[in-house]
C-alpha cells in the first residue's frame, strides 16, 4: 500500500516503478472484475450493465475514485458496482451465483496467468544463464530475487498482478454486505441461517465490514500481519508452485 511504499528503505527509483506498476495492476483487475460482473448478468439474460456501457475494459466506466485512493492508502477499495436487474435472469438462482462469482472468478483467473507467465519467463531465465530447470530456481527467478536475464520490472507486474487479484478475490468473498460473498452467502446457507439472520447481515455489512478493515489494518501496522495480504501471498505462491512443478517434469 501506498503509505508502507512512502516509509520503504526502497530508491525513489524503484518507489517510481512500484508505484506506477501498481496503478497499472489496480486499474487492470478491477476493470475486469467488473466487466465479468457485466458480461456473466448479459449472458444470464440481463443486459442492464452492457445498455449503461457496464461491459466494457475501459476502465474509466468501472473506477470510482475514493475506493481506488483508498485502495492506494489502506489496501482496500471498490469499483463502481455494475448495476444488474436479478429480476431479468433467465434463471434466478444460476444467475444470480454466476454474476456474483464472475468478478472473484475472473481475479483467480488473473493471478493464474500471472503465475504461469512469471514461470514461463523464469524458464527462459533459466536456460538463458545455464540452470537447471528446478522448482528451487523457478521459484527465485519467478520472484526476480536473482539474477535474471529477463527485467525485474516484468516479474514485479507479475508478481503483483497475482498477490492483488487473490486478495481482491479472497476480499470479495467475505459474506457481508455489499461484497460478491454476501450474495453467494445468501444462496448456499440462506435457509441453513434463516431470513432473521440475513436481513441482520444486509442491515449491518457495512459495519462488520468496517470493523474487519479497522483490525486488519491494526494488525498490519502493530504485528505485521496481514489478514487478506498472507493469505494473497500463500495462493499466489501455491499457483508458482504448481505451475513449477509442472515445469521441471516438462524441461
Amino acid at each position: 500500500m501506498l503509505i508502507s511504499l512512502l516509509f520503504s528503505d526502497m530508491e525513489l527509483k524503484d518507489k517510481l516503478i512500484y508505484l506506477a506498476i501498481d496503478i497499472i495492476v489496480i486499474i487492470i483487475s478491477l476493470s475486469i472484475h467488473e466487466w465479468g460482473h457485466a458480461f456473466a448478468a448479459h449472458k444470464n439474460g440481463d443486459d442492464t450493465a452492457k445498455n449503461l456501457g457496464r461491459m466494457t475494459l475501459n476502465p474509466i466506466a468501472h473506477i470510482d475514485p475514493l475506493g481506488i485512493l483508498l485502495l492506494f492508502v489502506v489496501g482496500f477499495g471498490w469499483a463502481k458496482p455494475v448495476p444488474v436487474n436479478p429480476r431479468n435472469y433467465r434463471n434466478y438462482r444460476r444467475g444470480e451465483f454466476t454474476v456474483s462469482f464472475a468478478g472473484i472468478f475472473m481475479n483467480l483467473m488473473l493471478a493464474l496467468f500471472a503465475a504461469l507467465a512469471a514461470v514461463v519467463l523464469a524458464v527462459i531465465d533459466c536456460n538463458a544463464l545455464g540452470a537447471p530447470v528446478s522448482a528451487e530456481n523457478i521459484a527465485i527467478l519467478s520472484r526476480a530475487m536473482g539474477e535474471a536475464v529477463i527485467p525485474y520490472p516484468i516479474y514485479m507486474f507479475l508478481w503483483m498482478l497475482g498477490v492483488t487479484n487473490c486478495s481482491l478475490a479472497l476480499f470479495n468473498l467475505i459474506p457481508v454486505y455489499p461484497l460478491d460473498g454476501s450474495h453467494i452467502f445468501d444462496l448456499l446457507f440462506g435457509r441453513l441461517v434463516g431470513a432473521k439472520a440475513l436481513m441482520w447481515l444486509h442491515r449491518n455489512g457495512r459495519y462488520v465490514l468496517y470493523g474487519f478493515l479497522i483490525i486488519s489494518a491494526m494488525l498490519s501496522r502493530t504485528a505485521g500481519i496481514s489478514i487478506i495480504g498472507d493469505a494473497a501471498s500463500w495462493i499466489y505462491n501455491g499457483f508458482t508452485a504448481l505451475f513449477s512443478f509442472l515445469a521441471r517434469l516438462i524441461f
